[in-house]
């Protein structure tokens, strides 16, 4: 006689959540239908989804630390990973082949959308998200209440516009260019728009919808500093940027350390292959231990390094002030 397998943790936490599983995604990404988990371990090997908006460093580093923490965590998975290059309709269909996963980790936040609308009864996880509830895939940060969550990389927008005076003490207004398709970016250029005034500010906005809109945009702005967040569509294309800004001796401050790397002149990021870490150990509560995503509130980092990059502010013929260079945490020469 067949026994009936035993209702995992995530099942009977599910039902404790009720209606709250139902407000995970609002009706443009999609809705929980309940707060989902695997439970058990042992020698099972796990079938988990990796899907990414585009190829970037952050982004990879997340990917890549999530996988790291999940070996450390003696977690037995194989791993299908899935990279949109930047195509909304394929983050839907790699969202659809990956609903029979035990797990799925969204990369950014239009793969968590795509994501979150696809999987509503398998846990998913996000990281590099900005703002969760902004993005409607989870009801709040503290209680999800569906079967999305994971760890945001919010940004201190307004230390890191705080930069532009730290650099250019006589400037006025900061161009920014964001993807209108993307709600991360929307929030960013919000929170900037809000602090600006107080460091004497003012923001000028250019909105693109592809990649290649970024370089005609960056050379139409008539700014004294640019400020690049953490927008996928224009970072993946943040050479164009820097050239117009060299073109035109502009600091450009950006909102991850990556972009610094590349060329960006500071920022205080964050380590996002330490995020991808933090999100693989959900992963771990999630799969050995059974815990419900629902129940499980959105992590975030809170140690932000400054990074300053010496050697692209030169090619741009911006000096940078000695006391920012003497307060780095990393400075590229």
């Amino acid at each position: 006689m067949s026994r009936l397998p035993r209702r995992p943790a995530w099942a009977l936490a599910s039902a404790l959540v009720g209606s709250l599983a139902l407000a995970g995604c609002g009706s443009d990404s999609g809705s929980g239908s309940g707060s989902t988990g695997t439970g058990g371990g042992g020698d099972k090997t796990y079938q988990i989804g990796i899907s990414q908006i585009i190829t970037h460093p952050s982004l990879d580093e997340a990917r890549e630390g999530f996988k790291k923490a999940l070996a450390d965590g003696g977690i037995k998975a194989e791993f299908e990973e899935q990279n949109a290059q930047g195509e909304q309709a394929t983050l839907t269909s790699i969202a659809n082949k990956f609903r029979g996963k035990d797990l799925v980790l969204a990369i950014a936040t239009p793969t968590a959308q795509a994501t979150a609308q696809a999987i509503t009864d398998k846990p998913v996880l996000f990281t590099a998200v900005t703002d969760p509830v902004e993005a409607k895939l989870v009801k709040s940060n503290d209680a999800p209440g569906a079967n999305v969550t994971g760890t945001t990389d919010m940004n201190p927008v307004d230390r890191q516009l705080a930069l532009v005076k730290d650099i250019k003490p006589d400037a006025k207004t900061v161009g920014i260019i964001y993807s209108s398709a993307e709600v991360n970016s929307a929030v960013q250029v919000r929170m900037a728009e809000e602090a600006a005034p107080g460091l004497g500010l003012t923001i000028q906005k250019k909105a693109i919808t592809n990649t290649g809109e970024v370089a005609q945009a960056a050379q139409s702005l008539d700014v004294d500093a640019i400020y690049v967040p953490t927008d996928n569509t224009v970072v993946s294309a943040i050479e164009s940027v820097l050239s117009a800004a060299q073109s035109k001796h502009l600091p450009v401050v950006v909102a991850e350390g990556d972009s610094v790397r590349k060329g960006g002149m500071a920022t205080y990021g964050i380590n996002y292959f330490d995020l991808g870490q933090q999100t693989g150990r959900m992963a771990i509560k999630i799969l050995k231990d059974g815990a419900a995503p629902a129940t499980m509130p959105v992590e975030k980092q809170t140690d932000f390094k400054l990074l300053v990059n010496q050697m692209s502010a030169a090619k741009a013929g911006v000096t940078l002030p000695q006391a920012l260079l003497d307060r780095a945490d990393e400075v590229i020469k």
